[in-house]
């Protein structure tokens, strides 16, 4: 295959700018980037408080008015577009990101594992701080480069158990004092550590057949005082332990996840995720891959936010290239991801709804659910896999008819929203299996970084689109919903009441979206300049984030994704402990991961 041929967008895509000298370095903690905007009135936000009424409880929509223009802002330099980590030694490690959170960065955001090649193997820490969202990020090399070792931090944040054994899994990083530093993604009996660069496939020539070896010892390294390493390899479970297996084949797991649980009569006591059984490699393939065929592999993650993980990694490349997308754009976009958070909501309402037996409300979410499909096949041809937003642009231009049927189905939507609530919100039965059902603080969700939803039910105030504005989001006004309570119930009143600001975001857009080109003109072979860039946005189920590392070249040399559904699975076992197993089924639904975007 000819990769100076590659995909490239509907769109003939604008010359990427030639690479600017070395930067200075810039300092480790950045502000949180937000694209240039002219003044603007006060934004509202409210906080929706808790309520003990039958009904949910409604988020009054944000008045509606016009999207105000902004005038066209120079386009950045890439080189003001990346960023430098802070270099510590690893025997600063810990020592350094504990007093970052100790500062104020509370939020391990990314863990982004790299082999540098004669450089070593590392990790680039990204830490913001929860409630500004400002971020600092640190990096460190591992000194041995056939046996990489670096402290953990899993003492520090929850969500450093999984992202350090993520990183075992796939680099063989060995992080010292790690509780249960198994594999997590591949088999048992995988040889070798696929995203080394050196990493010989031959090592693994055939799939393995026959049952996978799970293992049941959890595996702690330390260093003795020779320097050597000291394996300690303690027993998951004990032998007169009653273990059940929920999945990997299993109607609530919503696909194949594998969690065994331990009960002590109807009560969960300890809940192990086994993960990986769809795993594709995708950050490993894109490193193969020119920049623009990377992007057919986003909405193959979340299927139910491939606009936004798409929207994600697009703008994350035109940070790299220093690209400034139209305002047409950036109005397109924010509708076009709000409908799919809309989407993403009603299908959790539904799915919901038969896990727990009102197969009626089910029927009624994927009724509405289909009018917004229908809006998107008609525009971008897909329903699922939508293939749309494109390196500096959109694939095409709206559907005649898109404006009109987007109206037409806002006000259908809030009528059906009440709906809803007679038949499902209010109903005793949901009530009872829901209030109190897997509760979480505000203080375990940002040490797991479960953000999005999951993240407000707590009273953790996360959205990004509040906190990091992008696209259109700085000109519309709309509440951001959090509740205090943390359960089931707040998960799923959160979520309905997100519909209806997205309904009033999108009602504020639909009749103001500028005129302008839908796409930049681009060169067929996009080479972004040498440096590591980051780019968030509000996902459906939370934060998406991109992590790229670039040599200059017109592939990735590293790209990882910050998937919003590992922090989602890794607090199943705090979410479900205490609760009766018959629950784990409204506290995964009401979580609400999505299988692929864990395993990528």
């Amino acid at each position: 295959m000819d990769l100076e041929k590659d995909l490239t967008p509907a769109a003939e895509q604008p010359a990427a700018p030639a690479e600017s000298p070395k930067a200075s370095p810039a300092p480790a903690v950045e502000p949180a980037a937000a694209a240039p905007t002219a003044p603007k009135e006060e934004k509202s936000e409210t906080t929706i408080e808790a309520k003990p009424e039958l009904a949910a409880t409604t988020a009054k929509p944000a008045a509606p008015r016009p999207a105000a223009a902004r005038p066209a802002p120079a386009p950045a330099k890439p080189a003001d577009n990346k960023f430098e980590p802070e270099v510590v030694a690893p025997a600063d490690l810990h020592q350094r990101l504990a007093a970052l959170k100790a500062e104020g960065y509370g939020l391990l955001e990314n863990l982004t594992a790299t082999d540098w090649g004669e450089e070593g193997m590392g990790v680039i820490y990204s830490l913001a701080n929860p409630e500004t969202f400002k971020m600092a990020h640190v990096k460190v090399v591992a000194e041995d480069k056939e046996t990489p070792c670096l402290d953990s931090v899993s003492d520090l944040w929850d969500i450093a158990n999984i992202y350090e054994r993520e990183a075992y899994d796939f680099y063989g990083i060995i992080f010292l004092n790690h509780p249960d530093l198994r594999r997590i993604f591949l088999r048992e009996d995988w040889k070798g550590y696929p995203f080394r660069k050196n990493y010989d496939e031959s090592e693994n020539p055939e799939i393995p057949e026959g049952d996978e070896p799970i293992s049941d010892l959890a595996v702690k390294y330390t260093r003795k005082e020779d320097g050597t390493l000291h394996k300690e390899e303690t027993p998951l479970f004990a032998e007169d332990d009653y273990v059940i297996n929920l999945g990997p084949q299993h109607p609530s797991t919503h696909g194949v996840l594998h969690f065994r649980t331990r009960l002590e009569g109807e009560i969960i006591t300890k809940l192990d995720p086994h993960l990986g059984y769809i795993h594709r490699g995708i950050e490993k393939i894109s490193e193969q891959l020119t920049y623009p065929q990377t992007l057919a592999l986003t909405d193959r993650m979340d299927y139910l936010g491939a606009m936004q993980s798409r929207h994600a990694l697009c703008a994350c490349i035109e940070k790299g290239l220093g690209v400034e997308v139209s305002d047409r754009v950036q109005v397109i976009r924010t509708i076009m991801d709000e409908l799919q958070r809309i989407d993403s909501h009603i299908l959790f309402f539904s799915c919901l709804c038969q896990d727990l037996g009102a197969t009626t409300a089910f029927l009624y979410g994927f009724r509405d659910r289909e009018k917004i499909l229908d809006i998107f096949e008609e525009t971008c041809g897909g329903r699922l896999i939508i293939n749309y937003n494109m390196i500096g642009g959109l694939a095409h231009d709206l559907h005649p008819n898109f404006q009109r049927r987007v109206k037409e189905f806002i006000p259908m939507m809030r009528e059906n929203l009440k709906e809803y609530d007679d038949i499902f919100t209010g109903n005793v039965i949901f009530r009872n299996r829901s209030i109190g059902v897997g509760t979480l603080s505000k203080e375990q969700v940002i040490s797991y970084g479960c953000t999005g939803p999951t993240g407000r039910a707590s009273g953790w105030h996360n959205d990004l689109r509040k906190h990091r504005p992008y696209a259109a989001y700085d000109r519309v006004n709309f509440n951001e919903v959090v509740r205090s309570e943390g359960d089931s119930h707040a998960r799923y009143l959160v979520r309905l009441d997100e519909i209806r600001e997205s309904l009033s975001i999108i009602e504020q857009l639909i009749d103001n979206i500028p005129e302008g080109n839908y796409a930049e003109k681009m060169k067929p072979i996009l080479k972004i300049p040498a440096g590591t860039y980051y780019h968030a946005v509000e996902g459906s189920r939370g934060l998406f984030g991109v992590h790229i590392e670039s040599k200059g070249d017109k592939m990735p040399y590293r790209l990882h994704y910050r998937a919003t559904g590992l922090p989602l699975v890794a607090v199943m076992d705090t979410a479900c402990s205490g609760n009766m197993i018959a629950d784990l089924i409204t506290i995964g639904g009401t979580v609400d991961y999505v299988v692929p975007d864990i395993d990528r």
